[in-house]
């Protein structure tokens, strides 16, 4: 589990170094303090799934950003689920696909423990 861990950190760092951000303005931005962020990058806290989707929407990314790729499962049944969405409109979709991400994501998460 330390290897996801250490892998979490270093994607939260570089989001946040590639963004230009300093821990105190990604903290003040997520509502949370510059420690947590600084025990996020550090691995000493695992942000939990709402952390990880709240850093995800942030930085406009998919929540698995923060999973290394062998880590990913395949995402068949999530295809089946978009194909039938054909009707509503876009930001409804995305909403979709990242709660079917979000869901995935903490399953993979919680079968590591």
């Amino acid at each position: 589990m330390a290897e996801i861990n250490d892998y979490i950190a270093k994607r939260i760092k570089d989001l946040r170094t590639a963004s230009k951000l300093t821990q105190t303005q990604l903290a003040a931005e997520l509502k949370v303090t510059p420690n947590t962020i600084s025990r996020w990058e550090g691995g000493i806290y695992q942000p939990s799934m709402a952390d990880l989707d709240r850093l995800a929407r942030f930085f406009k990314r998919p929540i698995w950003v923060f999973l290394p790729v062998d880590r990913q499962p395949m995402a068949k049944e999530q295809s089946a689920l978009m194909s039938a969405t054909g009707d509503l409109p876009p930001e409804d979709i995305e909403e979709l696909r990242r709660y079917a991400d979000f869901v995935r994501a903490r399953r993979t998460l919680r079968k590591k423990k």
